[in-house]
């Protein structure tokens, strides 16, 4: 997947009026999601993505621990979103980065995050919410 399938896939899924809402929403999910791995585990997850967007799990200060409210919190800060909307814009984003990586490495992802993280990744694989 390229760096503009990746971001038409966002756009699309999130029936979002610019390319620039998706770039913005994806790096809100993927920043914030970078703080909260692993350095190791983030570089892993980034690996497959496109480079343009592998940089923002990369430009994290990983390793920080803090519960799925918080990351709500702060991806709905970055991307300018209530935070009511937050929680599905970053399913939405996590499921589109589950088209581009291994299934291994989205379990090596699960298995490091505590079970109030599980909703995150809710979407995976269901087609009726597009």
């Amino acid at each position: 997947m390229d760096h503009d399938e990746f971001v038409g896939d966002v756009q699309h899924r999130l029936e979002l009026a610019s390319r620039g809402e998706a770039i913005r929403a994806t790096r809100a999910v993927l920043e914030t999601l970078g703080e909260r791995l692993q350095a190791d585990e983030a570089a892993d997850l980034a690996g497959p993505l496109p480079m343009e967007i592998d940089r923002f799990l990369h430009a994290a200060g990983s390793g920080q621990l803090f519960d799925f409210d918080e990351y709500v919190a702060r991806v709905s800060q970055r991307a300018r979103v209530d935070p009511a909307e937050v929680a599905f814009y970053a399913k939405v984003v996590v499921d589109v980065v589950a088209d581009a990586v291994p299934e291994a490495e989205l379990d090596d992802v699960t298995a490091q995050l505590p079970a109030d993280y599980d909703d995150l990744f809710e979407l995976l694989g269901d087609e009726s919410y597009y």
